[in-house]
């Protein structure tokens, strides 16, 4: 598949482009470790978002703590620097099978389409810090952006439109990050252009992935009520507008998803 196809069904749920302000700020050889070491830690919170979905929703609890156990070597040296490339080499691994909820009727679905999801951002947050070690850039956590934030803010207070919200605001952040990389890989070195067009296909299948889940759940919900009705659409329809603002308006904390550079 070619990279424009690839990208057609993002540009066409997204509703805007990347500023060209954020590019030209994101293309400055001064900001290339902020770029990287943010997109490092997007990878490890796009793993988490997923873990924390079938955690709550989805698994029993033997499944649980393996889930917990797998991202541990990641989190530890995220947030308290333990470990390093090395050490990570080997535990992009789970110890057992994840086993759903007897009660849960969309766990099997979740697990499905997570678990993969987690290995793969998991071996992208291996990959970055690979390119960070072979660049001599040294890993410091940093604070989080505004983007996730603002997006998790509207997410409902009530069940199962919250898991919905979710999954949506899911796919939009892997969509935006498809999207961005595609928009980033023209103004850095071969080697990050080639990394980052590499990313794409994941990217994009993690956005249809997610939105495939809401759709999903929403539709089993709407079929059992005969009052009230999960309107998809018009999440999807909400999400893209605020997605979409945090994108184009001015923001002074430059990041891998922040908005136009105050």
């Amino acid at each position: 598949m070619s990279e424009n196809k690839l990208l057609a069904p993002i540009l066409s749920f997204l509703h805007c482009k990347t500023p060209q302000a954020w590019l030209n700020e994101a293309k400055k050889e001064e900001n290339l470790p902020i770029i990287l070491i943010d997109h490092l830690l997007c990878e490890l919170k796009a793993a988490q978002s997923a873990m924390f979905l079938i955690r709550k929703y989805a698994v029993d609890k033997a499944s649980d703590q393996a889930l917990l156990a797998w991202f541990k070597p990641y989190e530890n040296f995220a947030y308290r620097k333990e470990g390093n490339l090395a050490s990570l080499a080997d535990k992009n691994k789970l110890s057992k099978a994840i086993i759903p909820k007897v009660d849960s009727p969309y766990g099997q679905a979740l697990i499905d389409k997570m678990v993969l999801l987690i290995k793969e951002e998991l071996h992208h947050f291996y990959q970055v810090l690979e390119i960070m070690e072979n660049r001599g850039i040294a890993y410091n956590n940093i604070t989080a952006g505004r983007y996730a934030k603002g997006l998790i803010k509207h997410v409902k207070t009530y069940e199962p439109d919250a898991l919905v919200d979710k999954l949506i605001i899911g796919a939009y952040i892997e969509a935006r990050s498809c999207e961005r990389f595609a928009a980033l890989a023209p103004y850095v070195d071969e080697e990050l252009a080639n990394f980052y067009i590499s990313l794409l296909r994941s990217e994009a299948r993690h956005y249809q992935d997610y939105l495939t889940l809401a759709e999903e759940v929403a539709q089993g919900f709407n079929q059992q009520q005969a009052s009230k009705k999960i309107d998809v659409k018009a999440r999807v329809q909400f999400f893209g507008e605020v997605e979409a603002q945090l994108i184009t308006t001015p923001d002074d904390d430059f990041k891998f998803h922040s908005g136009v550079p105050a």
